[in-house]
Parts: C-alpha cells; sequence; structure tokens
C-alpha cells in the first residue's frame, strides 16, 4: 500500500493519558507532544487547551483529543482484587 491510498490517521493536538495512582488520581495531559501538565478532570484538560490556545468544542471528537486508558469519564483507578 502507498502513502497516497493509505487511511488517513489523525495525530489529535491533545492526548490525555491513562489515570496515574495519587491522592486524588490524575491523567498526564499533553499538548502537540509535549507534556503539559496533570489532570484531575475534564476541567483540568479543558484549561490546559485553553492555554495552548485550543478551544475544544467536543471532547469526545478523536480529531481533536485523544483519551488513553479510558475516556473523559475516566477519573479512578480500578482495584484488582
Amino acid at each position: 500500500m502507498t502513502e497516497v491510498a493509505s487511511p488517513h490517521i489523525s495525530q489529535p493536538r491533545i492526548l490525555v493519558l491513562g489515570v496515574q495512582p495519587g491522592t486524588p488520581p490524575f491523567r498526564i495531559v499533553e499538548i502537540d507532544g509535549q507534556v503539559v501538565g496533570e489532570a484531575k478532570s475534564v476541567t483540568d484538560v479543558l484549561e490546559a487547551a485553553a492555554a495552548y490556545g485550543i478551544l475544544v468544542h467536543d471532547l469526545d471528537d478523536p480529531d481533536v483529543v485523544r483519551w488513553v486508558g479510558g475516556d473523559k469519564f475516566t477519573w479512578t483507578t480500578h482495584r484488582r482484587r
């Protein structure tokens, strides 16, 4: 398959990594490939985006935000039994 024939895979500017243990738990936020901070809620993600001039209209748009290890509702770690 050539590059021209390959499907376009978008690289969103915002990447929210999986939940890290802490008090409270948090998620690492990357913007344009650089770690910019920790988020403890969706509000923190939106504030980080705004600080970099990114206006997010839809947190579920994979072209804007990629959620790793959960979605926008995942803010706690799962306990193993």
